[in-house]
Protein backbone atom coordinates (compact mmCIF):
# COMPACT_ATOMS: atom_id res chain seq x y z
CA UNK A 1 0.00 0.00 0.00
CA UNK A 2 3.10 2.53 0.89
CA UNK A 3 4.37 1.56 -2.21
CA UNK A 4 1.72 2.19 -4.24
CA UNK A 5 0.57 5.38 -2.40
CA UNK A 6 4.15 6.41 -3.05
CA UNK A 7 4.06 5.50 -7.03
CA UNK A 8 0.90 6.84 -7.89
CA UNK A 9 1.84 10.24 -7.76
CA UNK A 10 5.76 9.73 -9.07
CA UNK A 11 3.91 8.51 -12.54
CA UNK A 12 0.95 11.00 -12.36
CA UNK A 13 3.56 13.49 -12.33
CA UNK A 14 5.46 11.79 -15.50
CA UNK A 15 2.20 11.78 -17.27
CA UNK A 16 1.73 15.30 -16.80
CA UNK A 17 5.30 16.64 -17.11
CA UNK A 18 5.18 15.08 -20.79
CA UNK A 19 1.72 16.19 -21.75
CA UNK A 20 3.07 20.04 -20.73
CA UNK A 21 5.91 19.72 -22.21
CA UNK A 22 4.08 18.52 -25.32
CA UNK A 23 1.16 21.00 -25.31
CA UNK A 24 3.97 23.73 -24.72
CA UNK A 25 5.95 22.94 -27.56
CA UNK A 26 2.97 22.44 -29.90
CA UNK A 27 1.08 25.83 -28.98
CA UNK A 28 4.74 27.85 -29.55
CA UNK A 29 5.03 26.31 -33.04
CA UNK A 30 1.52 26.80 -33.86
CA UNK A 31 2.04 30.62 -32.76
CA UNK A 32 5.42 30.20 -34.51
CA UNK A 33 4.16 29.39 -37.68
CA UNK A 34 1.26 31.18 -37.68
CA UNK A 35 2.76 34.73 -37.25
CA UNK A 36 5.29 33.47 -40.21
CA UNK A 37 2.22 32.46 -42.70
CA UNK A 38 0.67 36.34 -41.51
CA UNK A 39 3.97 37.82 -42.94
CA UNK A 40 4.01 35.94 -45.86
CA UNK A 41 0.57 36.66 -46.22
CA UNK A 42 1.22 40.14 -46.01
CA UNK A 43 4.30 40.32 -48.10
CA UNK A 44 2.19 39.00 -50.55
CA UNK A 45 -0.38 41.43 -50.37
CA UNK A 46 2.03 44.88 -50.61
CA UNK A 47 3.69 43.15 -53.59
CA UNK A 48 0.53 42.07 -55.67
CA UNK A 49 1.68 38.77 -56.12
CA UNK A 50 -1.54 37.20 -57.17
CA UNK A 51 -3.05 40.12 -59.13
CA UNK A 52 -0.05 40.93 -61.40
CA UNK A 53 1.17 37.68 -63.29
CA UNK A 54 4.49 39.29 -64.18
CA UNK A 55 5.55 39.19 -60.84
CA UNK A 56 3.64 35.59 -59.88
CA UNK A 57 6.28 34.60 -62.05
CA UNK A 58 9.27 36.03 -60.32
CA UNK A 59 7.65 35.09 -56.88
CA UNK A 60 8.67 31.23 -57.74
CA UNK A 61 12.98 31.49 -56.56
CA UNK A 62 11.30 34.00 -53.30
CA UNK A 63 9.42 31.40 -52.71
CA UNK A 64 11.55 28.58 -52.24
CA UNK A 65 14.01 31.35 -49.95
CA UNK A 66 11.27 31.66 -47.67
CA UNK A 67 10.72 27.92 -47.62
CA UNK A 68 14.14 27.71 -46.71
CA UNK A 69 14.07 30.45 -44.37
CA UNK A 70 11.03 29.09 -42.25
CA UNK A 71 11.75 25.82 -42.78
CA UNK A 72 8.37 24.89 -43.68
CA UNK A 73 6.43 24.13 -46.87
CA UNK A 74 4.78 26.87 -48.35
CA UNK A 75 1.47 26.64 -50.59
CA UNK A 76 -0.26 29.84 -52.03
CA UNK A 77 -3.82 28.94 -52.72
CA UNK A 78 -6.65 31.33 -54.68
CA UNK A 79 -10.01 32.35 -53.07
CA UNK A 80 -11.28 28.71 -54.61
CA UNK A 81 -8.93 26.71 -53.04
CA UNK A 82 -6.76 26.26 -55.95
CA UNK A 83 -2.89 25.87 -55.65
CA UNK A 84 -0.97 28.51 -57.15
CA UNK A 85 2.19 28.08 -55.95
CA UNK A 86 3.76 25.42 -54.07
CA UNK A 87 7.70 25.76 -52.53
CA UNK A 88 7.52 21.71 -53.33
CA UNK A 89 6.04 21.66 -56.50
CA UNK A 90 4.03 19.14 -55.93
CA UNK A 91 0.33 20.43 -55.41
CA UNK A 92 -0.08 22.69 -58.01
CA UNK A 93 -3.41 23.24 -59.86
CA UNK A 94 -5.02 20.70 -56.81
CA UNK A 95 -7.94 21.88 -54.62
CA UNK A 96 -7.36 21.78 -50.35
CA UNK A 97 -10.39 21.90 -48.80
CA UNK A 98 -9.20 21.60 -45.66
CA UNK A 99 -10.49 23.45 -42.56
CA UNK A 100 -7.68 25.02 -42.27
CA UNK A 101 -8.21 26.91 -45.86
CA UNK A 102 -11.92 27.07 -45.30
CA UNK A 103 -11.22 28.85 -42.29
CA UNK A 104 -8.61 31.42 -43.57
CA UNK A 105 -11.10 32.32 -46.59
CA UNK A 106 -14.02 33.37 -43.80
CA UNK A 107 -11.65 35.47 -42.27
CA UNK A 108 -10.17 33.52 -39.70
CA UNK A 109 -6.57 32.58 -39.33
CA UNK A 110 -5.71 29.10 -37.87
CA UNK A 111 -2.93 27.01 -36.80
CA UNK A 112 -3.38 23.41 -36.06
CA UNK A 113 -1.03 20.14 -35.40
CA UNK A 114 -2.22 17.14 -37.09
CA UNK A 115 -1.18 14.44 -35.20
CA UNK A 116 -1.41 11.96 -38.30
CA UNK A 117 1.11 13.99 -40.79
CA UNK A 118 3.15 14.44 -37.29
CA UNK A 119 2.68 18.74 -38.82
CA UNK A 120 1.57 21.92 -37.87
CA UNK A 121 -0.58 23.48 -40.89
CA UNK A 122 -1.55 27.60 -40.65
CA UNK A 123 -3.01 29.48 -42.69
CA UNK A 124 -3.38 33.15 -42.85
CA UNK A 125 -5.81 34.75 -45.87
CA UNK A 126 -4.65 37.75 -48.44
CA UNK A 127 -6.90 40.50 -48.97
CA UNK A 128 -7.07 42.91 -51.97
CA UNK A 129 -7.19 46.78 -51.41
CA UNK A 130 -10.71 46.37 -51.18
CA UNK A 131 -10.48 43.54 -48.43
CA UNK A 132 -11.57 41.17 -50.41
CA UNK A 133 -10.45 37.66 -49.80
CA UNK A 134 -8.45 36.47 -52.61
CA UNK A 135 -6.06 34.08 -51.45
CA UNK A 136 -4.10 31.96 -48.45
CA UNK A 137 -1.22 31.41 -47.25
CA UNK A 138 -0.72 27.91 -46.36
CA UNK A 139 2.24 26.51 -44.43
CA UNK A 140 3.18 23.15 -43.60
CA UNK A 141 5.87 23.00 -41.02
CA UNK A 142 7.10 19.12 -39.72
CA UNK A 143 6.26 18.39 -36.20
CA UNK A 144 8.70 15.06 -36.10
CA UNK A 145 11.74 16.26 -34.97
CA UNK A 146 9.25 17.84 -31.52
CA UNK A 147 7.80 14.21 -31.27
CA UNK A 148 11.53 12.76 -31.64
CA UNK A 149 12.75 14.88 -28.82
CA UNK A 150 9.53 14.17 -26.60
CA UNK A 151 10.11 10.60 -27.53
CA UNK A 152 13.62 10.39 -25.76
CA UNK A 153 12.34 12.50 -23.04
CA UNK A 154 9.85 10.37 -22.24
CA UNK A 155 12.46 7.03 -22.81
CA UNK A 156 14.62 9.01 -20.59
CA UNK A 157 12.06 9.55 -18.12
CA UNK A 158 10.69 5.86 -17.77
CA UNK A 159 14.16 4.83 -17.44
CA UNK A 160 14.34 7.13 -14.18
CA UNK A 161 10.88 6.52 -13.36
CA UNK A 162 11.93 2.71 -12.78
CA UNK A 163 15.00 4.00 -11.12
CA UNK A 164 12.55 5.87 -8.67
CA UNK A 165 10.37 2.93 -7.94
CA UNK A 166 12.91 0.58 -7.42
CA UNK A 167 14.61 3.56 -4.59
CA UNK A 168 10.78 4.04 -3.53
CA UNK A 169 10.21 0.16 -3.10
CA UNK A 170 13.67 -0.48 -1.14
CA UNK A 171 12.92 2.72 1.14
CA UNK A 172 9.48 1.10 2.05
CA UNK A 173 10.75 -2.01 2.23
CA UNK A 174 13.32 -0.81 4.99
CA UNK A 175 10.78 1.84 6.32
CA UNK A 176 8.10 -1.28 6.80
CA UNK A 177 11.15 -3.35 8.50
CA UNK A 178 11.90 -0.40 10.62
CA UNK A 179 8.54 0.92 11.92
CA UNK A 180 6.03 -1.94 10.85
CA UNK A 181 8.06 -4.72 11.96
CA UNK A 182 8.39 -3.96 15.71
CA UNK A 183 4.39 -3.20 15.27
CA UNK A 184 3.75 -6.55 14.07
CA UNK A 185 6.39 -8.07 16.94
CA UNK A 186 4.19 -6.40 19.65
CA UNK A 187 0.94 -7.45 18.23
CA UNK A 188 2.02 -10.86 17.94
CA UNK A 189 2.91 -10.56 21.36
CA UNK A 190 -0.35 -9.48 22.71
CA UNK A 191 -1.89 -11.97 20.83
CA UNK A 192 -0.24 -14.63 22.49
CA UNK A 193 -0.66 -12.89 26.06
CA UNK A 194 -4.36 -12.68 25.08
CA UNK A 195 -4.49 -16.30 24.93
CA UNK A 196 -2.64 -16.87 28.21
CA UNK A 197 0.94 -16.78 27.43
CA UNK A 198 1.73 -14.04 30.41
CA UNK A 199 5.40 -15.00 30.08
CA UNK A 200 5.87 -13.55 27.01
CA UNK A 201 7.77 -10.55 26.39
CA UNK A 202 8.93 -7.88 23.88
CA UNK A 203 12.29 -8.37 22.75
CA UNK A 204 13.53 -4.61 22.83
CA UNK A 205 16.62 -3.99 20.37
CA UNK A 206 16.38 -0.06 20.17
CA UNK A 207 15.72 2.72 21.75
CA UNK A 208 13.02 4.95 20.13
CA UNK A 209 9.03 5.35 20.60
CA UNK A 210 8.67 1.41 19.79
CA UNK A 211 11.52 1.02 22.65
CA UNK A 212 9.17 2.85 24.93
CA UNK A 213 6.16 0.91 24.36
CA UNK A 214 7.53 -2.68 24.49
CA UNK A 215 9.20 -1.48 28.00
CA UNK A 216 5.69 -0.48 28.55
CA UNK A 217 3.75 -3.03 27.79
CA UNK A 218 6.27 -5.82 29.57
CA UNK A 219 6.32 -3.91 32.73
CA UNK A 220 2.11 -3.73 32.23
CA UNK A 221 2.70 -7.79 31.63
CA UNK A 222 4.88 -8.03 34.63
CA UNK A 223 2.00 -6.45 36.57
CA UNK A 224 -0.47 -9.31 35.36
CA UNK A 225 1.35 -12.14 35.72
CA UNK A 226 2.10 -10.75 39.37
CA UNK A 227 -1.49 -9.91 39.69
CA UNK A 228 -2.61 -13.54 38.48
CA UNK A 229 0.32 -15.02 40.99
CA UNK A 230 -1.30 -13.21 43.42
CA UNK A 231 -4.60 -14.41 42.42
CA UNK A 232 -3.40 -18.12 42.45
CA UNK A 233 -1.73 -17.82 45.73
CA UNK A 234 -4.71 -15.86 47.14
CA UNK A 235 -7.03 -18.78 46.02
CA UNK A 236 -4.06 -21.29 47.53
CA UNK A 237 -4.14 -18.97 51.19
CA UNK A 238 -7.75 -18.97 51.52
CA UNK A 239 -8.10 -22.96 50.29
CA UNK A 240 -5.55 -23.20 53.31
CA UNK A 241 -6.93 -21.52 55.73
CA UNK A 242 -10.66 -22.74 55.88
CA UNK A 243 -8.94 -25.81 55.22
CA UNK A 244 -7.03 -26.25 58.79
CA UNK A 245 -10.19 -25.43 61.19
CA UNK A 246 -12.50 -27.34 58.71
CA UNK A 247 -10.15 -30.23 59.96
CA UNK A 248 -9.98 -29.19 63.39
CA UNK A 249 -13.79 -29.30 63.28
CA UNK A 250 -13.79 -32.91 61.48
CA UNK A 251 -10.97 -34.38 64.11
CA UNK A 252 -13.16 -32.90 66.74
CA UNK A 253 -16.54 -34.38 65.88
CA UNK A 254 -15.17 -37.98 65.22
CA UNK A 255 -13.52 -37.91 68.15
CA UNK A 256 -17.09 -37.10 69.54
CA UNK A 257 -18.71 -39.69 67.37
CA UNK A 258 -16.41 -42.41 68.02
CA UNK A 259 -16.39 -42.23 71.83
CA UNK A 260 -19.35 -43.95 73.17
CA UNK A 261 -19.10 -42.53 76.95
CA UNK A 262 -17.80 -39.50 77.08
CA UNK A 263 -18.12 -37.16 80.21
CA UNK A 264 -19.92 -34.07 79.63
CA UNK A 265 -16.31 -32.03 80.30
CA UNK A 266 -15.28 -33.34 77.53
CA UNK A 267 -18.04 -32.95 75.54
CA UNK A 268 -17.81 -29.33 76.56
CA UNK A 269 -13.77 -29.14 76.14
CA UNK A 270 -14.60 -30.18 72.14
CA UNK A 271 -17.76 -28.30 71.78
CA UNK A 272 -15.65 -25.20 72.42
CA UNK A 273 -13.01 -26.34 70.28
CA UNK A 274 -15.38 -26.61 67.36
CA UNK A 275 -17.17 -23.07 68.59
CA UNK A 276 -13.26 -21.54 68.28
CA UNK A 277 -12.70 -22.97 65.15
CA UNK A 278 -15.72 -21.72 63.50
CA UNK A 279 -15.67 -18.10 65.06
CA UNK A 280 -11.79 -18.55 63.73
CA UNK A 281 -13.73 -19.52 59.96
CA UNK A 282 -16.35 -17.17 60.23
CA UNK A 283 -13.70 -14.20 60.75
CA UNK A 284 -12.01 -15.43 57.79
CA UNK A 285 -14.95 -14.91 55.51
CA UNK A 286 -16.23 -11.54 57.46
CA UNK A 287 -12.24 -10.26 56.56
CA UNK A 288 -12.56 -11.76 52.99
CA UNK A 289 -16.21 -10.16 52.52
CA UNK A 290 -14.55 -6.61 53.80
CA UNK A 291 -11.56 -6.72 51.46
CA UNK A 292 -13.73 -7.02 48.23
CA UNK A 293 -15.63 -4.16 49.30
CA UNK A 294 -12.82 -2.56 49.25
CA UNK A 295 -12.02 -3.78 45.72
CA UNK A 296 -14.80 -2.69 44.39
CA UNK A 297 -14.42 1.42 44.47
CA UNK A 298 -17.26 1.80 42.90
CA UNK A 299 -18.86 0.90 46.11
CA UNK A 300 -18.12 4.46 46.77
CA UNK A 301 -17.19 5.98 50.46
CA UNK A 302 -19.27 7.70 52.83
CA UNK A 303 -17.10 10.98 52.86
CA UNK A 304 -17.94 13.42 55.92
CA UNK A 305 -15.44 15.34 58.17
CA UNK A 306 -13.92 13.21 60.91
CA UNK A 307 -12.08 14.15 64.19
CA UNK A 308 -8.97 12.12 63.80
CA UNK A 309 -7.96 12.95 67.35
CA UNK A 310 -11.70 11.47 69.18
CA UNK A 311 -11.73 8.29 67.01
CA UNK A 312 -8.02 7.16 67.98
CA UNK A 313 -8.99 8.13 71.40
CA UNK A 314 -12.25 5.73 71.50
CA UNK A 315 -9.67 3.06 69.30
CA UNK A 316 -7.55 3.04 72.52
CA UNK A 317 -10.47 2.76 74.80
CA UNK A 318 -11.84 0.04 73.23
CA UNK A 319 -8.28 -1.89 73.02
CA UNK A 320 -7.48 -1.27 76.61
CA UNK A 321 -8.71 -4.51 78.14
CA UNK A 322 -6.21 -6.25 75.64
CA UNK A 323 -3.68 -4.18 76.25
CA UNK A 324 -3.82 -5.04 79.97
CA UNK A 325 -4.13 -8.83 79.69
CA UNK A 326 -0.14 -8.53 77.88
CA UNK A 327 0.21 -6.04 80.63
CA UNK A 328 1.63 -3.23 77.41
CA UNK A 329 1.51 0.27 77.95
CA UNK A 330 -1.14 2.18 75.65
CA UNK A 331 0.79 5.77 74.74
CA UNK A 332 -1.35 8.92 72.85
CA UNK A 333 0.60 11.85 71.89
CA UNK A 334 -1.46 14.47 70.16
CA UNK A 335 0.54 16.96 68.13
CA UNK A 336 -2.30 18.53 66.55
CA UNK A 337 -6.36 18.17 66.38
CA UNK A 338 -6.90 16.96 62.90
CA UNK A 339 -10.02 16.80 60.94
CA UNK A 340 -10.38 15.27 57.58
CA UNK A 341 -12.56 13.97 55.06
CA UNK A 342 -13.22 10.49 55.23
CA UNK A 343 -14.88 7.55 55.76
CA UNK A 344 -15.07 6.74 59.51
CA UNK A 345 -16.33 3.51 59.22
CA UNK A 346 -13.13 2.24 57.09
CA UNK A 347 -10.39 4.45 58.51
CA UNK A 348 -11.49 2.93 62.03
CA UNK A 349 -11.42 -0.90 60.89
CA UNK A 350 -8.08 0.50 59.53
CA UNK A 351 -6.46 2.24 62.31
CA UNK A 352 -7.57 -0.29 64.80
CA UNK A 353 -6.00 -3.15 63.07
CA UNK A 354 -2.57 -1.50 62.97
CA UNK A 355 -2.99 -0.70 66.85
CA UNK A 356 -4.42 -4.27 67.42
CA UNK A 357 -1.64 -5.66 65.65
CA UNK A 358 0.97 -3.50 67.35
CA UNK A 359 -0.42 -5.30 70.71
CA UNK A 360 -0.86 -8.37 69.44
CA UNK A 361 3.27 -8.89 67.92
CA UNK A 362 4.69 -7.04 71.37
CA UNK A 363 5.82 -8.93 73.90
CA UNK A 364 4.42 -9.00 77.65
CA UNK A 365 5.35 -5.91 79.62
CA UNK A 366 5.88 -3.86 76.02
CA UNK A 367 4.44 -0.43 74.69
CA UNK A 368 2.82 0.67 71.43
CA UNK A 369 2.59 4.35 70.86
CA UNK A 370 0.16 6.09 68.63
CA UNK A 371 1.15 10.14 67.15
CA UNK A 372 -0.98 11.95 65.71
CA UNK A 373 0.45 15.11 63.51
CA UNK A 374 -0.26 16.97 60.60
CA UNK A 375 0.31 19.69 58.35
CA UNK A 376 -2.26 22.20 55.81
CA UNK A 377 -2.55 19.12 53.68
CA UNK A 378 -2.11 15.79 54.77
CA UNK A 379 -2.66 14.04 58.14
CA UNK A 380 0.28 11.85 59.74
CA UNK A 381 -0.54 9.18 62.10
CA UNK A 382 2.16 6.18 63.69
CA UNK A 383 1.68 3.48 65.35
CA UNK A 384 4.83 2.56 67.02
CA UNK A 385 5.48 -0.69 68.97
CA UNK A 386 8.11 -2.46 71.04
CA UNK A 387 7.34 -6.14 69.31
CA UNK A 388 9.44 -8.85 66.81
CA UNK A 389 9.30 -6.34 64.22
CA UNK A 390 9.72 -6.60 60.66
CA UNK A 391 12.94 -7.57 58.44
CA UNK A 392 13.47 -5.23 55.49
CA UNK A 393 12.64 -8.58 53.01
CA UNK A 394 9.61 -9.20 54.72
CA UNK A 395 8.55 -5.42 54.69
CA UNK A 396 7.58 -5.44 50.56
CA UNK A 397 4.74 -8.36 51.85
CA UNK A 398 3.32 -7.21 55.34
CA UNK A 399 0.02 -5.85 53.26
CA UNK A 400 -0.52 -9.28 51.24
CA UNK A 401 -3.50 -11.16 52.25
CA UNK A 402 -2.37 -14.01 54.29
CA UNK A 403 0.84 -12.81 54.80
CA UNK A 404 2.13 -13.25 58.99
CA UNK A 405 5.69 -11.82 59.72
CA UNK A 406 5.62 -14.69 62.86
CA UNK A 407 4.00 -17.62 61.79
CA UNK A 408 4.75 -19.92 64.39
CA UNK A 409 2.40 -17.01 66.60
CA UNK A 410 -0.66 -17.18 63.84
CA UNK A 411 -2.99 -19.50 66.51
CA UNK A 412 -2.06 -17.95 69.33
CA UNK A 413 -3.01 -14.30 68.07
CA UNK A 414 -5.83 -15.54 66.04
CA UNK A 415 -5.50 -13.54 63.25
CA UNK A 416 -6.88 -14.05 59.65
CA UNK A 417 -3.52 -12.22 58.15
CA UNK A 418 -5.74 -9.83 56.09
CA UNK A 419 -6.03 -7.45 58.60
CA UNK A 420 -3.13 -5.40 56.96
CA UNK A 421 -4.42 -5.95 53.45
CA UNK A 422 -7.51 -4.34 54.82
CA UNK A 423 -5.60 -1.27 56.18
CA UNK A 424 -3.65 -0.69 53.06
CA UNK A 425 -6.44 -1.32 50.73
CA UNK A 426 -8.28 1.04 53.12
CA UNK A 427 -5.90 3.95 53.11
CA UNK A 428 -5.41 3.27 49.50
CA UNK A 429 -9.01 4.29 49.34
CA UNK A 430 -8.51 7.47 50.85
CA UNK A 431 -5.75 8.48 48.13
CA UNK A 432 -3.22 8.32 51.40
CA UNK A 433 -0.12 6.25 51.79
CA UNK A 434 1.47 3.66 54.30
CA UNK A 435 4.93 3.04 55.47
CA UNK A 436 7.15 0.76 57.26
CA UNK A 437 10.10 1.65 59.65
CA UNK A 438 11.23 -1.54 61.04
CA UNK A 439 14.40 -3.87 62.02
CA UNK A 440 13.73 -7.52 63.50
CA UNK A 441 13.51 -7.39 66.93
CA UNK A 442 13.34 -3.90 67.25
CA UNK A 443 9.89 -3.20 67.42
CA UNK A 444 8.03 -1.42 64.15
CA UNK A 445 6.63 1.84 63.53
CA UNK A 446 4.00 2.17 61.00
CA UNK A 447 3.23 5.63 59.59
CA UNK A 448 0.14 6.50 57.55
CA UNK A 449 -0.72 9.73 55.32
CA UNK A 450 -3.74 10.80 54.99
CA UNK A 451 -4.99 13.84 53.14
CA UNK A 452 -7.17 16.33 54.79
CA UNK A 453 -9.72 17.20 51.91
CA UNK A 454 -10.63 14.10 50.31
CA UNK A 455 -10.20 14.01 46.23
CA UNK A 456 -12.06 11.49 43.90
CA UNK A 457 -9.19 9.92 41.69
Amino acid sequence: MYFFVSLVPLLFFSYTTSDTLKQYFKETNEKDLLNRANKIAGSIQKDNYLTDEIKMAMFDNELAEKSVENSARIIILDNKGVVVKDSSKMEEGKIYAMPEVISALNGLDIANLKEEDEAIYATAYIEDENSNKIGVVLLISSFENVNNLLNDINSKWIVVTIGICIIVACIVFFTTQVFIGPLKNILKVIQKITDGQLHQRITIESHDEYAQLGEAFNNMTEQLESIEISRQEFVSNVSHELKTPLSSIKVLSESILLQEEMPTEMYREFLQDINSEVDRMANIINDLLELVKLDHKEAGLNIKETDINKMIEDILKRLYPLAEKKDIELLYESNKNMIIEGDDVKLTLALSNLIENGIKYTPDGGSVKVVIDGDHQNCFISVQDTGIGISEEEQGKVFKRFYRVDKTRDRETGGTGLGLAITHSSIMLHNGSIKINSKENEGATFIVRLPIKYNEC
